[in-house]
């Protein structure tokens, strides 16, 4: 599959209606209908569906404020809850669109609803309705309801009735049909649609990018697919899990109880993990948080089983785990010094729990997801594609695979079934109901190869937390053409010498032996010395330097890197930190101390500016810009927008350097017009304004870094 980016052009999108009429819609609708109801887009689309099944902008309109008219007179928000109960008390009845949840009243032994943004509970709903919708017992069901209010003398029993009640959910849906219109798609067309149908826009991804995107889908078609996501904040882990599909429930993933999840061994009802296809934990990360250590034990047992003890009986359930977290560490940091898995929580910091994961998926490799990146064209309404992911749970498609590819004999089961169940889970995105047969060799190759990527880290750094795991060979040999496929994960290949760093002391025969640690004829890429940061002895305190107008040979790096070396904490005070060129002059700072610092280590820097009274907004774009930028990088960048009064300028180290200012950072003349001008992409090259620069040492520094 070659690294390149399909246009979403009008031909393509004239090409999705016309194939999967009333079964697409445009995604900016959802957006533009959404407004601040804070409601899944699958309750959204589903209406969309109904009254926008076109491509005619006519239609279009008009179906967009008929969604929005339903939105803003049935959907509950919960600060005017009292204003729609009134409504329902006044008229008698009222249709609403709200999230359902039934509970068994044992001693009236009847079923009782409760409405999340209502805030009713205790309305009695028909049994034959709770049956035929099991999930309103698992943590509810967004539903659209005709509500009735009968005031009765009885005040035991509620006033509130549900006439009917219709979970938002598809009815339907043909395998068959759908198999055959995936036909007219070639495979970068039917990557890009399932993208759109994500709601993101496929011009603004890589290949590889778009897979990884899809590889969260795996869960809601794979049955008991056990899968985690660790990486920085804002790149939409969370929203597949939460708003994608009526099948999957998001929980936090410090609000679970053995009860909730597996079963109640007081009443015998079983847990979330019998009622949806895909348990999410969100904010899954986090040494602090405390969990229970044998919800973990059932757990792992679960994860490898399937199955869960109620007493003396054994269950079984089918529901896949994705678990999604924040890393703070930089990758390199955390190939030098620890393992992509050192920000689980300690219970969850479990060999055993760990070696059950199929695929990790790596967060840091997907960009925040910014306003572009939004999807404007066609998509499958999300119910309409939740549900034929729903229906290929029970087929196995890694069959092909398996004829044609065979593993390298150092992987474990466990190995072969993590690449396999994604492989599984990939053929059924891409090439859905003929259970991968249709797939070409080189796309199952590197199908092939992607999905192991995704098993390889999980077991590269187990091995670090447990070395009584024995080495592997990622490979797989083909059959029929004799070729030989090992398998490395991207960050292992691009920071080489910080894994020969770490596992330095290894024995090198195990090196050779093939476990996947680079040799001595590592890439040449990677062939350099390691350098370490420290401070460099003997600068000179009390140096001034000044600085002539129009001078060159002048940068960052010459005036500041020597004083920096050995520092993990820099401050910067400079009150005129506010316009883009400001801002711009920041970065480069920073893009300063990146190449300076050493591979595999952190730095903390922090600004102190005053406010801009005229375009604060403005001033605070552009610097949650450059925090967002610098995000997942070895720079924690963090900055503070003081209004009070000061002038001076400085840059502080932990090591008890300050340098002072007086122009800042802003030294340079504004760039010059031309845009190929050298001094754009050369500090040295460009002229300077007249300042003056003062280094020194100050023994009691004025801050403290946590040692932690």
């Amino acid at each position: 599959m070659a690294e390149t980016t399909s246009s979403p052009s009008s031909s393509f999108q004239e090409k999705i209606v016309d194939h999967f009429e009333g079964k697409v819609v445009r995604k900016d609708l959802t957006q533009l209908v959404k407004g601040n109801a804070v409601v899944p887009s699958y309750v959204l689309e589903y209406l969309l569906g109904q009254y926008c099944p076109t491509d005619d902008e006519d239609l279009i309109r008009r179906g967009v404020e008929k969604v929005r008219d339903i939105v803003n007179r049935h959907y509950v928000h919960r600060d005017e809850s009292e204003l729609v109960k009134s409504e329902i008390r006044q008229k008698g009845t009222h249709k609403i669109i709200d999230r359902v949840s039934v509970s068994l009243n044992e001693k009236r032994d009847v079923y009782l609803a409760s409405f999340s943004n209502l805030g009713v509970s205790g309305v009695e709903i028909a049994e034959d309705t709770v049956m035929q919708h099991p999930k309103l017992l698992t943590g509810g069901v967004w539903c659209i309801v005709d509500m009735e209010y009968l005031h009765a003398e009885d005040s035991a029993r509620s006033p509130w009735v549900i006439d009917t009640i219709k979970p938002i959910q598809l009815a339907g849906f043909d395998l068959e049909e759908y198999t055959s219109l995936r036909s007219n798609f070639d495979l970068n067309e039917w990557i890009d649609l399932i993208v759109q149908s994500i709601g993101l826009n496929p011009e603004s991804f890589s290949r590889r990018t778009k897979l990884l995107h899809l590889v969260r889908l795996i869960s809601f078609c794979e049955r008991n697919y056990n899968f985690i996501e660790l990486g920085p904040k804002g790149t939409g882990k969370s929203h597949i899990f939460s708003e994608f599909s009526p099948h999957g429930i998001l929980i936090s993933g410090g609000d679970v109880t053995k009860a909730k999840l597996f079963v109640n061994n007081n009443t015998g009802d079983i847990g979330l993990v019998g009622y949806w296809d895909v348990v999410g934990f969100d904010e899954f990360a986090g040494k602090g948080k405390r969990v229970q250590r044998d919800l973990v034990d059932i757990m792992k047992n679960y994860m490898a089983n399937r199955s869960f003890s109620r007493g003396r009986d054994t269950m079984t359930a089918e529901a896949s785990l994705a678990f999604i977290g924040n890393t703070d560490r930089s990758v390199s940091y955390m190939l030098k010094h620890s393992n992509l898995l050192e920000a689980l929580p300690d219970t969850y910091y479990d060999p055993a729990f760990i070696d059950r994961l199929h695929f990790y998926l790596p967060g840091w490799e997907i960009d925040k997801v910014r306003s572009e990146m939004f999807a404007d064209g066609y998509g499958f309404i999300v119910d309409y594609l939740a549900e034929g992911l729903h229906t290929m749970r029970q087929e196995d498609y890694s069959l092909p695979a398996q004829d044609r590819f065979e593993f390298d004999s150092s992987m474990t089961k466990r190995d072969q079934d993590g690449t396999l169940k994604t492989l599984s889970g990939l053929l059924k995105i891409l090439y859905p109901g003929d259970k991968g047969k249709s797939c070409p060799p080189d796309v199952l190759k590197e199908l092939m190869e992607f999905a192991m990527e995704g098993r390889v880290r999980v077991k590269r750094h187990l091995r670090r937390i447990d070395e009584t795991f024995e080495p592997v060979d990622f490979r797989f040999t083909d059959r029929k053409t004799g070729e030989d496929i090992s398998v490395e994960t991207l960050e292992h290949d691009q920071h080489r010498m910080l894994v020969r760093a770490y596992h330095r002391d290894e024995d090198e025969d195990s090196e050779a032996a093939g476990n996947g640690e680079p040799g001595p004829e590592a890439d040449a890429l990677t062939q350099e010395t390691e350098e370490e940061w420290e401070p460099i002895p003997d600068l000179e305190d009390g140096r001034h330097l000044v600085v002539k107008e129009n001078q060159t040979g002048v940068s960052y790096k010459k005036l500041f890197a020597d004083y920096l070396r050995g520092a993990r904490r820099i401050e910067i005070v400079d009150p005129y930190i506010r316009i883009y060129y400001q801002v711009r002059n920041v970065l480069e700072f920073c893009d300063m101390l990146l190449r300076e610092l050493p591979e595999g280590e952190e730095i903390e820097v922090s600004l102190l500016t005053g406010a801009d009274t005229e375009n604060q907004e403005e001033q605070e774009e552009y610097l949650e810009s450059l925090k967002d930028s610098l995000r997942g990088s070895p720079i924690n960048f963090d900055y503070e927008i003081t209004w009070d009064s000061f002038h001076a300028r400085s840059i502080k180290t932990d090591t008890g350097w300050k340098i002072s200012l007086d122009r800042g950072l802003d030294i340079f003349q504004a760039k010059s017009e031309n845009r190929f001008d050298l001094g754009r992409v050369n500090q040295e090259a460009r002229r300077c304004k007249p300042f003056e620069v003062t280094y020194l040492r100050e023994e009691d520094v004025s801050f403290q870094v946590d040692e932690t």
